[in-house]
């Protein structure tokens, strides 16, 4: 066989289910190759940029790696945003890239430049494939580096001769191992520490959103009353509902979940990446009694120099603090009041104008109270990114672990569209609703195409003030104007239909829920477009100012 043949061949040995791309002539042999799989599905989409956020997104939900492919050159530059976002996010992900042939890469050549030091900077790892009797070993590899915590991007070139030459090798067996578990020790030592402590808080972290590590998490927060404040990315790893959920944390400007942050005597990190939210923010007088546990050790910071880490199974760590609270003969004891307040203050604010029946615009808050309203425990909600980014990081909370995917590690516009195609392709049972604002979402808009083609159910809700909202608003906190920030948009109604999408204006708070349900119920992708009240964002930033903490 050729060594494209073995190249998918070793893909479908390490159950790769789909690859999402735009093909060129310097991948032909591998799309060929790829053409006779009966396991992977090859998704052809408009842009290589919406493929990356694709893959990225089939991780995120599954844990498991998808492919995406781009040829040489502009090809593979297309790529690189959404694999720099997947990386940032911790989302296994493989990059196919073609390139030129071997004999032609030494010299100034037709679309040539080198792809692979391009892309060592936004993945694990990163390399080509010079002979075809390395291929078993190298898709080996790059499974297992990209799927390894933490999980990230790994990118793989094949040359077009390369790709042509015989080979007679197989594919390597794909063997798994258990991942390493924090020190005995170490554990004694966090758990003497926590015994001592009286107003102990968890941040949970990106890493908290892995499924087993959830269900330890909430063990330990129910056999303790600890609460937890959750990053934009670990939404949904306790339930909302739970006494414990301080809900989320991670403006810039002090939120209400901070008083409970500055009223601790230990804070206990879990998965927390500082990519997401920097421990300036919660602890720029370090001063913090601070415990690191993670499945590595904590990035070097002044302001994040832990007293106590556990390396290892972030999951396996939580198993074995509750094992040790099982065999405490009286229960631990702390003054939780001031959480009980907060997330008092916050659970009235997140209501605050849910009862809303403006008109002409519709205030962020009653959109996503709506949206909850609509939306079961299990469905999934991508946020892009801009202005509305903030608003679902603090008002959309979740039930369960991977129901609000936001990118918050590298934060690319652009993500939400792509990636709601992915999620309606891992979940076709689950209501997906994407929402985006007006910038963001003509970024990818081409792959609605991609989405209609592929009759995907999904709803895209954009909230649309005809501006960069999120730019304007930090502009305004610093100099008090901004520049102009403002642009044109489509009609909304007839871009819909040119796409052959349902398309949806809703101008009165009172009809959106009933609106965004029948999005849920029709057949096939369905656009809804909100004019937006991004008054607020100034009024939420005068309110954060004079935010006072009692402690």
């Amino acid at each position: 066989m050729k060594a494209s043949d073995l190249m998918v061949k070793c893909l479908e040995e390490e159950g790769i289910e789909y690859i999402f791309g735009v093909p060129g002539e310097e991948n032909a042999d591998f799309m060929m190759s790829l053409e006779k799989s009966k396991q992977i599905r090859f998704i052809l989409t408009r842009h290589e940029q919406g493929a990356a956020f694709m893959a990225e997104i089939y991780g995120r939900l599954t844990g498991n790696p998808a492919g995406c492919l781009g040829t040489l050159g502009p090809g593979a530059t297309n790529l690189i945003t959404g694999v720099a976002d997947s990386n940032m996010d911790r989302a296994p992900m493989l990059v196919l890239t073609g390139q030129g042939a071997s004999t032609r890469l030494h010299k100034e050549s037709h679309q040539v430049m080198d792809v692979v030091q391009m892309f060592k900077p936004v993945t694990k790892w990163a390399t080509t494939i010079w002979h075809p009797e390395n291929i078993p070993e190298i898709v080996r590899k790059a499974v297992r580096v990209c799927r390894t915590e933490k999980p990230g991007a790994v990118h793989i070139e094949l040359p077009e001769d390369i790709a042509k030459l015989a080979i007679d090798k197989m594919p390597l067996p794909v063997r798994k191992f258990r991942r390493p578990v924090p020190d005995d020790k170490a554990i004694d030592r966090i758990y003497d520490c926590l015994k001592k402590a009286k107003r102990p808080i968890i941040i949970a972290g990106n890493g908290c959103i892995r499924r087993r590590a959830s269900k330890q998490l909430r063990i330990f927060c129910e056999q303790t009353g600890i609460g937890v404040v959750s990053t934009f990315m670990a939404k949904g790893c306790v339930d909302m509902n739970a006494p414990y959920c301080l809900y989320t944390i991670g403006l810039g400007a002090k939120d209400i979940p901070a008083c409970a942050v500055d009223a601790a005597d230990l804070v206990i990190c879990l998965g927390y990446d500082m990519v997401e939210y920097h421990p300036k923010l919660w602890n720029n007088d370090r001063t913090k009694s601070v415990i690191h546990i993670d499945f590595l050790p904590a990035e070097i910071d002044e302001n994040y120099h832990p007293q106590l880490e556990a390396v290892g199974d972030l999951a396996h760590a939580l198993w074995m603090l509750n094992e040790r609270l099982k065999k405490e003969p009286t229960p631990l004891s702390f003054d939780l009041s001031q959480q009980k307040t907060t997330r008092e203050d916050m659970s009235a604010e997140l209501a605050k104008h849910k009862d809303d029946k403006t008109e002409g615009s519709i205030r962020p808050q009653k959109v996503l109270w709506d949206v909850r309203k609509v939306m079961g425990p299990h469905d999934i909600l991508l946020s892009d990114v801009g202005a509305h980014k903030m608003w679902i990081a603090r008002h959309f909370q979740c039930n369960e672990p991977n129901t609000c995917l936001i990118p918050n590690g590298f934060c690319s516009m652009g993500f939400a569209l792509p990636g709601a195609l992915a999620a309606a392709l891992v979940h076709p049972d689950r209501n997906i609703l994407a929402i985006c604002g007006d910038a963001g979402f003509m970024m990818n808009v081409q792959e609605m195409e991609t989405a209609r083609r592929l009759n995907l159910n999904l709803t895209v809700m954009v909230w649309a003030d005809n501006a960069y909202g999120l730019i304007a608003w930090k502009q305004d906190n610093e100099f008090g104007r901004h520049t102009d920030l403002s642009f044109g948009n489509p009609d909304w109604l007839q871009l819909a239909s040119a796409f052959d999408w349902r398309g949806h204006l809703v101008d009165k708070a009172e009809n959106l829920e009933n609106t965004l349900q029948q999005c849920f119920n029709e057949p096939g992708p369905s656009l809804l477009v909100i004019p937006i009240d991004y008054r607020e964002n100034t009024l939420l930033t005068q309110r954060l100012g004079e935010l006072t903490c009692s402690i």
